[in-house]
């Protein structure tokens, strides 16, 4: 038993470490360049609002029923007057705390979101670890009774046409062999443009839990950065935090859309940007080979903004100066 686990181990380790030969970071490979958000009035819309690209926003550790998780809800609602994304990803804590009841989903979720509910927004959610299991059923959560699944953006033919995108949502409370097994595989089959991977646990954070993200990214690391995944959204920590683009993976953690840690998060070399004075949300666009990126305080006040270009040689000719791009993050 002990030969088999060292081997699995050894076998993970070296898988990383190919990965990481495949994608140095010193390389040309995807950069962000971020904007200046300081002077942004309090509502601008930063995202270029493109007619045929895929739109949606992100929300994790939201279900609480509470003043912030409607303001921020609120905020949602007015940004969808001028950028009308389809759907929403949740990356887990969805409702807290025990059985979720019929009570739950109506106080802690269809009211707060009632407006983005009745204007046909659809949520896809991932469990987080307050969440009850039996989650997957609740038919507005579109998760088909299901842990984890994939799907294309439910949008307009020429959008799907113009930008091929395909989000695999995982339940990282529950990382077990068929669920890595699963992964490995459909991603390997995936024929999109974009890969876009969400689940709870985050595998970059300076916040509390980094030293429980190690698990995660011995375990995950490897299969996103080995099947050229694009973006990966995560909550549990409840805060704001983008990486630095880490072996052509951008991390983003958004678990602030119910949950607040004040002044959470330390620099460290992996992450690029810090934020947890405030509730929060992520407005997401993604356009041929740049995805666009937007995250709006409960206020909304802009406190992230930028472009993660996937040629990093096209984003150094657009503005070389403002580009944020890997550093040498401890792995």
């Amino acid at each position: 038993m002990k030969c088999s686990r060292r081997s699995a181990v050894l076998g993970l380790l070296a898988s990383l470490a190919a990965a990481c030969r495949r994608n140095p970071e010193a390389s040309v490979g995807p950069q962000v360049r971020a904007a200046a958000v300081d002077a942004l009035s309090p509502g601008t819309l930063v995202l270029p609002n493109r007619a045929a690209s895929v739109k949606f926003a992100v929300i994790g550790d939201s279900g609480r029923g509470t003043r912030p998780q409607f303001e921020v809800a609120a905020q949602m609602a007015a940004f969808r007057q001028r950028f009308r994304y389809p759907f929403v990803l949740m990356v887990g804590d969805n409702i807290y705390e025990g059985p979720a009841t019929t009570e739950d989903y109506r106080r802690k979720f269809e009211e707060p979101y009632a407006e983005l509910l009745n204007g046909g927004v659809k949520f896809f959610a991932v469990l987080g670890n307050h969440d009850d299991p039996r989650q997957t059923g609740y038919r507005n959560f579109n998760m088909g009774g299901e842990r984890y699944y994939s799907f294309a953006p439910p949008e307009d033919l020429l959008t799907r046409l113009a930008t091929r995108v395909e989000f695999f949502a995982l339940d990282s409370t529950n990382l077990d062999r068929g669920q890595l097994r699963w992964l490995d595989e459909r991603l390997a089959a995936s024929k999109a443009s974009w890969k876009v991977c969400f689940f709870h646990h985050p595998v970059y954070t300076s916040g509390r839990y980094r030293t429980s993200a190690l698990a995660f990214r011995f375990a995950l690391a490897p299969i996103l950065v080995a099947h050229d995944v694009d973006v990966a959204f995560s909550g549990h920590e409840h805060i704001y935090q983008r990486s630095y683009v880490i072996n052509g993976v951008q991390y983003f953690i958004s678990g602030g859309a119910g949950s607040l840690r004040l002044g959470d998060g330390t620099p460290t070399s992996s992450i690029a940007k810090t934020f947890s004075e405030d509730y929060h949300f992520m407005l997401i666009e993604l356009d041929g080979d740049e995805l666009h990126f937007q995250a709006i305080a409960r206020n909304g006040r802009t406190i992230d903004a930028g472009v993660l270009y996937r040629d990093g040689a096209e984003a150094a000719k657009a503005e070389p100066d403002a580009l944020t791009t890997g550093t040498p993050a401890h792995h």
